[in-house]
């Protein structure tokens, strides 16, 4: 028992020292620089292509097409591993207001002279005509931002269409 325990001890220690094929860590080798075989294409494998008779149908970009809510009531920006989310509440002049957005005053997302500007949007329903109460006319939407973009920034500006609120560092 002493013998086997003794062998088995004395190779696990001497083969990872040696060179040889034996060795698990040396199964396959080092890596070595080769060329390319096929040019590699910017698509995505996991997204299906459909191909045949109608060929490609993808869907589109549809443009958000919403309004400004009337005035903002809340600001709230609250800090999350890897940047931030922007939470902003306001009241629509009607009721039926859905699909709210906190849109970038640019596209880029991209703060101006230390200055994050986004609206406070949302699609109007036609058919709903009634004013409603304001607790039934409150809407709340939010956005994650990214430390990259909070490092350029020093101001938050939530507009509407009456008001805008803003929040410093």
């Amino acid at each position: 028992m002493r013998s086997t325990l003794s062998v088995l001890l004395v190779s696990a220690l001497l083969l990872p020292a040696c060179n040889s094929n034996l060795n698990p860590v040396n199964w396959f080798g080092s890596s070595t620089p080769a060329p390319v075989t096929e040019p590699i294409e910017a698509t995505n494998p996991l997204i299906p292509t459909r191909t045949g008779l109608f060929g490609s149908r993808r869907a589109e970009v549809a443009v958000y097409r919403g309004t400004p809510i009337d005035s903002i009531t809340d600001l709230t920006i609250e800090r999350v591993p890897g940047g931030a989310i922007v939470r902003a509440s306001g009241i629509s002049a009607r009721q039926g207001v859905y699909d709210v957005r906190l849109t970038p005053a640019n596209p880029e997302v991209a703060p101006v002279d230390g200055v994050l500007t986004f609206r406070l949007e949302g699609l109007r329903n036609p058919e709903v005509a009634s004013q409603g109460t304001p607790a039934s006319r409150e809407v709340t939407a939010a956005r994650k931002i990214t430390d990259n973009t909070l490092r350029a920034t020093h101001t938050i500006r939530v507009e509407g269409l009456q008001n805008a609120r803003v929040s410093s560092r």
